[in-house]
């Protein structure tokens, strides 16, 4: 299995240094949309999609998000520009698996009208009812992005073998046994995220269960305070959040080596991954020798 690091979306919110913990100044700072794109035996699938070809003339955002975010919305980085860009013909992905469904990580869905959706049932019934907290809910998600979609692969959460201590469903309708969906609800109420076994030690993405790479590999807690007031504001369960969050730190310290985790916005993390080798073949970092100079703040 090959693997693509994909920046699906540069946004400049407000806040700078105090939302992202790197950017010089308080005016803007710097988050990605880290997506993958994986060749398989199956073809290629997408895991997430970031903001898509129809967003970019904004009329399906919300102001509010578009206002606090400041999404750039490029076209070269779109998933389908960026699948063309690697030799691929977009219409051979066959599968996309979302984490959720946020106007952020599922904006490109209808750019692949030939794949079929992987997420979780809870997630898609949530969506469509625009719940996820009263002012956010109805911000957060767009369904005009997944309107033309007809073919949805839909799973409940609590089902399937344990994986390194968190639930996951498994066999996950066409696509290899390598890729799993595990639940870490909490952001939103079917919340999930993808492991992939390389070959050579998981990969783990998070989605949006935590949002800043001092928030796992090490013991106490590091966020930014823009970043932890953001999270804070879009979760709709705190204590499923928190706790999900806490497995997931105490999974990048004992499995160190073993599983490299990381998450959809953070900057560093995704140089990291962008600049390595995207083969299998490469052998795991461990973690505290792939972060980013760390710079403190209260957790």
């Amino acid at each position: 299995m090959k693997v693509h690091h994909l920046n699906c979306g540069t946004c400049c919110p407000w806040g700078g240094r105090l939302f992202d913990g790197e950017s010089h100044g308080l005016l803007h700072g710097h988050i990605v949309c880290h997506c993958l794109l994986l060749e398989t035996d199956r073809g290629l699938v997408l895991v997430d999609t970031g903001y898509g070809h129809r967003q970019l003339e904004r009329r399906r955002l919300s102001k509010f998000f578009t206002f606090l975010n400041q999404p750039q919305l490029l076209e070269g980085e779109t998933a389908v520009a960026q699948v063309r860009r690697l030799g691929f013909d977009p219409a051979d992905v066959r599968h996309i698996v979302i984490t959720h469904l946020d106007f952020d990580h599922a904006g490109g869905i209808e750019d692949f009208p030939n794949a079929t959706v992987h997420l979780t049932a809870r997630e898609k019934e949530v969506a469509e009812a625009g719940a996820g907290g009263a002012f956010v809910g109805t911000r957060r998600y767009r369904p005009q992005q997944w309107d033309e979609v007809d073919k949805w692969a839909l799973y409940p959460l609590g089902r399937g073998e344990p994986w390194l201590g968190f639930d996951c469903v498994r066999d996950l309708e066409g696509l290899p046994p390598e890729i799993l969906l595990v639940p870490l609800v909490g952001h939103t109420w079917g919340h999930s995220g993808v492991a992939i076994d390389t070959g050579n030690g998981w990969l783990f993405y998070a989605g949006d269960a935590y949002f800043h790479h001092g928030e796992i590999g090490r013991r106490d807690r590091r966020c930014p305070p823009g970043m932890r007031f953001y999270q804070d504001m879009m979760e709709v369960d705190r204590a499923a959040r928190v706790t999900n969050q806490k497995k997931l730190r105490q999974l990048s310290l004992e499995r160190a080596g073993e599983v490299e985790i990381f998450c959809a916005h953070d900057r560093a993390e995704f140089d990291q991954f962008a600049t390595a080798a995207p083969d299998a073949d490469r052998p795991l970092m461990r973690w505290r020798e792939r972060r980013a100079p760390e710079r403190t703040f209260a957790g």
